[in-house]
């Protein structure tokens, strides 16, 4: 399976794209998609350009994307689920089936504690990718959240097709 996990965001998505066979992970490669300046407008149809073409160059089977938190600013929350928006769609479009994940279970699948800083992230990331050096801290996110949909989607995803057999 072919999981490409986005970490939303509206000026950088990181992007990761990972291959699981059974338990066993491998880096394909990572990146962002910046939204440059500009209308809120043309900066989502950027966004949804460039991960098109991370969908179109490395064609996932499957894909993941984290989960919008609530925070102090209402315009930024809003802004960030515009852009989180954009992902599903462009994945949606692509007939990609999205797990979605909250922060705290993606940090714990992968660090092992729910509120563990992004420098631990990172640091496991590489550890548990081999080779793998993400180009950023929003790409290492994008690899996490991957990682957790091959830990918990790809089970269920098995399961469903147990049932239909």
């Amino acid at each position: 399976m072919r999981i490409l996990g986005i970490d939303p965001g509206l000026r950088t998505m990181g992007w990761g794209v990972i291959e699981s066979n059974g338990s066993r992970l491998s880096h394909i490669a990572n990146g962002h998609c910046t939204s440059g300046t500009g209308e809120l407008a043309e900066r989502l149809l950027s966004l949804h350009e460039q991960l098109t073409g991370v969908v179109a160059r490395y064609q996932p089977t499957e894909a993941a994307i984290e989960q919008t938190f609530v925070n102090k600013d209402g315009a930024g929350t809003l802004k960030l689920g515009q852009a989180r928006g954009v992902a599903l769609l462009t994945l949606a479009q692509a007939g990609i089936p999205i797990g979605e994940y909250a922060p705290n279970k993606v940090k714990k699948t992968v660090v092992g504690a729910g509120h563990a800083a992004k420098e631990q992230v990172l640091y496991m990331v590489k550890l548990q990718l081999p080779g793998c050096n993400p180009v950023g801290a929003d790409a290492a996110d994008a690899l996490a959240i991957a990682m957790c949909h091959a830990h918990y989607g790809g089970k269920r995803t098995l399961e469903l097709r147990e049932v239909k057999v």
